[in-house]
C-alpha cells in the first residue's frame, strides 16, 4: 500500500482543547487534550475515513504531497 500524506490544522479551542482537520478529507475532524493526542486521533480518523471511501467505492482525495 501506498502512504498517502494529507495536510493537518490543529487549533487550541476557547475551551482549550485541540482541533485537528484533515481540510483535503471533509468532515475529517477530531480532537485532544493536546496537540500530539490531537494529531494522533486526526490519523485514526482518516485512516477510518479512507478505509470507508475504499469500502464504498468512492474516489480517494489526492494526497497533499
Amino acid at each position: 500500500m501506498v502512504a498517502m500524506r494529507y495536510r493537518v490544522l490543529i487549533e487550541q479551542d476557547e475551551d482549550g482543547v485541540f482541533v485537528a482537520e484533515a481540510p483535503s478529507l471533509p468532515g475529517c475532524i477530531s480532537q485532544g487534550g493536546t496537540q500530539i493526542e490531537a494529531l494522533q486521533n486526526i490519523k485514526e480518523a482518516a485512516t477510518a475515513y479512507l478505509e470507508s471511501l475504499r469500502d464504498h467505492g468512492e474516489p480517494i482525495p489526492p494526497s497533499d504531497q
